[in-house]
């Protein structure tokens, strides 16, 4: 049978990466490699023919359009699909409220097989290939993928390397006796590779999940568990397991997801005697995963969860000829917005904005506020330090403030993951009710209740002005407040988290077009926030530099590009503010701009 366009144009991308992909494979895997490279180019060719027709067709399209992820018209948004929906299918129903946003990239967070209750949020898979059933099936899910591609959003999935649910078919295996299942993880017969692990290796949650190992009884074995006892670090050690792994993700690509938000990514890879983070041997993994992605589905984008300091995070992009994740989450910005807010200095957050713009040009970034996880008071301390901050009595004023036990606060929120030794915390909550409208609805304070939305809406202004393209939380667009009836839950009681997890206000989303509703007043917002993004400046090509606003109230922000220059000033304080402006060469701005309280100005020149 002849071989079709399509076809051919995958046997080209095959032989344009094989030479490096076995290379890669060799370094990993020494003797290995040749049964490893055979068995991952065979499921890359099963991949390949098992693609439907309208997925080869958008491979076409991105391949002409490589940097359609980084346009302006970008608009994301992240939920929990049964918190938003009930499941897939009555998803699909609620696709035109979606493309009434003008949303142009939807994240669900996990939805693949897990245990129930205890799954860490869906973080702990069963079945890399299958969907939950109390969310739906894998048809339903490549029902919704088929019509958010025609309402011009795409699909993105997490997808969990590190580790599998203790119920996992291959960790049941491995319980059972089976050697072979017993090697795709970490298993040891007593303590002496256990103790000299975390001898160095720092825990993740010490509080919450004290250790790096588990005893398995029916095992008899001391299993490698990083994050909870009941989700097992994958050994990539063992060839199998990557090729396992990346069949698992070539068969959600096949099933229209566009987008993997690869989990924890910095800890696949573990050698005694190190800490275990951003290990030469990740990035290997994190490349190969690229190739096999742009050989077999290249319309399909890797989006990785590093929660590191900026200096770790080019890396992960690899380089221009060699690259790995094309975009990152944006974590660091997200923890100095909400220190800005809290203390009305925007030095911080200037300072990591300006390592973020002095990456190199295919660093990109997803820009957010809230997500399905906590706020983590990772600031930069060296920096903290440099400007006469405590870093520790800093990091305790911003998680007392969230939860709104400092004097003056307006935020409602909860501590998560609190450590008495180390003073160590972090925050809980959602956009609405960590800016104050939660108090504010509360207290019946309407002057608290105005600024508040000003506070919220200046936020979002502020974050999708940056260098990437922001995200939603579900529930941001119609001032979602926090949903404390987690607490009469048993199985949810546990994780403070679940504070801003609540199932979606479809009531109050209805009043997002009736005229005095704080639903409409967020709505239109936001969509200000979209049409400002369609200015020319916000071409991926944009030059985004931070600029001296004179003021540590005041976040002033440049774009550029072609001559054309737009300048977003942001007030992060709740007393009237001037930013001064010095103008330089081609970018000439206004020598003086007054800003009310929290007040959003964008000047064009």
């Amino acid at each position: 049978m002849a071989r079709s366009k399509s076809d051919k144009a995958f046997d080209e991308r095959v032989a344009q990466y094989s030479e490096e992909l076995r290379e890669l494979l060799t370094d990993l895997y020494g003797e290995q490699a040749d049964e490893a490279f055979r068995n991952l180019t065979e499921l890359m060719a099963k991949a390949h023919d098992a693609r439907p027709a309208d997925l080869k067709r958008l491979d076409t399209k991105r391949l002409a359009d490589p940097e359609w992820y980084k346009r302006g018209n970008m608009f994301g948004m992240t939920m929990y699909t049964d918190l938003f929906a009930g499941d897939l299918k009555k998803l699909a129903d609620k696709v035109p409220y979606l493309k009434e946003q003008k949303l142009t990239y939807l994240h669900l967070m996990p939805l693949l097989k897990m245990p129930h209750p205890q799954n860490d949020g869906g973080y702990a898979v069963e079945d890399f290939d299958t969907v939950d059933p109390s969310l739906g099936t894998n048809e339903d899910l490549a029902a919704l993928t088929k019509k958010l591609r025609a309402a011009g959003i795409s699909l993105c999935l997490d997808f969990v390397m590190n580790h599998t649910a203790s119920s996992h078919r291959w960790a049941k295996a491995a319980q059972a006796g089976d050697p072979k299942y017993q090697d795709y993880y970490y298993c040891h017969d007593d303590r002496t590779i256990p103790d000299q692990y975390d001898a160095v290796v720092p825990e993740v949650f010490p509080a919450t999940a004290p250790g790096n190992f588990t005893w398995n009884e029916q095992m008899h074995k001391w299993v490698l568990t990083s994050f909870y006892p009941f989700q097992w670090d994958l050994n990539y050690r063992n060839p199998n397991v990557l090729v396992s792994v990346l069949s698992s993700v070539l068969g959600l690509a096949n099933l229209g997801v566009e987008v993997f938000r690869i989990d924890a990514v910095p800890y696949i890879w573990k050698e005694l005697g190190t800490n275990c983070r951003n290990l030469p041997q990740v990035h290997a993994i994190v490349r190969m995963l690229r190739i096999v992605l742009e050989c077999v589905c290249p319309a399909v984008v890797l989006k990785g969860e590093v929660v590191m300091a900026p200096k770790e995070l080019a890396a992960y992009f690899g380089t221009p000829e060699k690259p790995e994740c094309h975009m990152l989450y944006n974590v660091s910005i997200m923890v100095n917005l909400w220190s800005a807010l809290a203390s009305g200095d925007v030095r911080l957050l200037k300072d990591q904005l300006d390592k973020l713009n002095a990456l190199p040009e295919n660093c990109w970034f997803v820009n957010y506020l809230r997500c399905h996880d906590d706020i983590g008071w990772g600031l930069d301390e060296p920096v903290e330090e440099s400007l006469g901050i405590d870093p520790l009595k800093h990091k305790e004023f911003l998680y007392h403030f969230y939860e709104g036990s400092v004097p003056g606060s307006w935020a409602m929120g909860e501590l998560y993951n609190y450590d008495e030794a180390s003073k160590d915390a972090r925050s809980c909550g959602t956009t609405a009710s960590l800016c104050g409208v939660e108090r504010a609805l509360i207290t019946h304070d309407k002057p608290l209740l105005d600024i508040s939305m000003k506070r919220d809406l200046m936020m979002h202004s502020a974050m999708s002005f940056l260098r990437g393209f922001p995200m939603l939380s579900c529930g941001d667009e119609i001032v979602q407040l926090n949903g404390w009836e987690y607490k009469e839950d048993p199985d949810r009681v546990e994780d403070s988290r679940n504070l801003h997890r609540s199932p979606f206000n479809w009531e109050n989303a209805a009043k997002r077009k009736q005229a005095g509703t704080l639903q409409k007043q967020m709505w239109d917002g936001l969509k200000s926030v979209r049409e400002m993004r369609d200015d020319p400046a916000f071409a991926p090509e944009a030059w985004v530099t931070t600029w001296d606003a004179h003021n540590d109230a005041v976040l002033a922000v440049v774009r550029h590009v072609e001559g054309r220059t737009v300048l977003g000033l942001f007030n992060f304080s709740s007393a009237r503010q001037i930013a001064r402006l010095d103008s330089d060469g081609d970018i000439e701005l206004p020598a003086e701009v007054a800003l009310e309280p929290y007040q959003v100005c964008v000047v064009e020149k």
